[in-house]
């Protein structure tokens, strides 16, 4: 029986070393880090020619406040994700950001809307909503949006903007379906080796003889002597 014991710990080991947990909603969360963006990037959002660097600006800021409300009505599958609270937090604490933010965004639509300028703006805000609607990918839009959530509720007043210009490529990959990376193909290294089942390595009383024990493992070693 304990010679079982031995192999079964051995491999919830191996199981416990390849699948660390990670997030909430996944074993291994996919990646869907991106960098800094400038806001005039392909699949960011809707298309925003002749725009200022500040009307990009606030582009970014007004596509994450549309997701992160997105993902308020969407997310509350799973409450521990916060993200009711966290976009309640975020409309109270940088109203004025976003009230400004919004008015960059009139002007723009007024610069270059001509006489239809208010219907055409109406129309990017819905669209801009309606861009974060997702279904196959909702645990990991879920998971994004409430990392975003947390980060924007530490941050003091008036960094919202640049906290969307850091994050707002990973928010928009988290919209491409993707499963838990546990169950992704990989080489893994775990330095366990099996325990012998040989009767001669096991007493009457089933307990493993130290004369069987495999050599420790050793590290290799690189041509200068230092390990590698």
């Amino acid at each position: 029986m304990v010679r079982w014991l031995v192999s079964g710990m051995a491999a919830m080991l191996a199981v416990g070393q390849a699948a660390p947990a990670s997030a909430y909603l996944f074993w291994v969360q996919p990646n869907f880090t991106g960098g800094p963006v400038t806001g005039d990037e392909a699949g960011l959002g809707q298309p925003m020619p002749k725009a200022t660097p500040a009307e990009l600006k606030a582009h970014m800021l007004w596509n994450m406040r549309a997701g992160l409300n997105v993902a308020a009505l969407q997310c509350q599958f799973s409450p521990i994700l916060l993200t009711v609270p966290n976009y309640n937090d975020l409309l109270s604490k940088n109203a004025a950001e976003l009230n400004d933010a919004y008015k960059t965004l009139g002007g723009y639509f007024k610069r270059t809307g001509g006489k239809t300028w208010q219907k055409t703006f109406d129309g990017y805000t819905t669209r801009t909503y309606n861009s974060f609607s997702t279904m196959h990918a909702q645990l990991g839009f879920c998971e994004t949006a409430s990392a975003i959530g947390r980060e924007a509720r530490k941050l003091g007043r008036g960094k919202l903007t640049q906290l969307a210009i850091d994050r707002m490529r990973e928010f928009r990959n988290s919209l491409i379906p993707a499963g838990d990376m546990i169950h992704a193909r990989r080489q893994l290294y775990v330095p366990i080796q099996p325990v012998s089942m040989d009767k001669a390595c096991w007493t009457k009383k089933d307990q493993f003889k130290a004369a069987c024990a495999p050599p420790p493992v050793q590290q290799a070693s690189a041509p200068n002597g230092r390990a590698g």
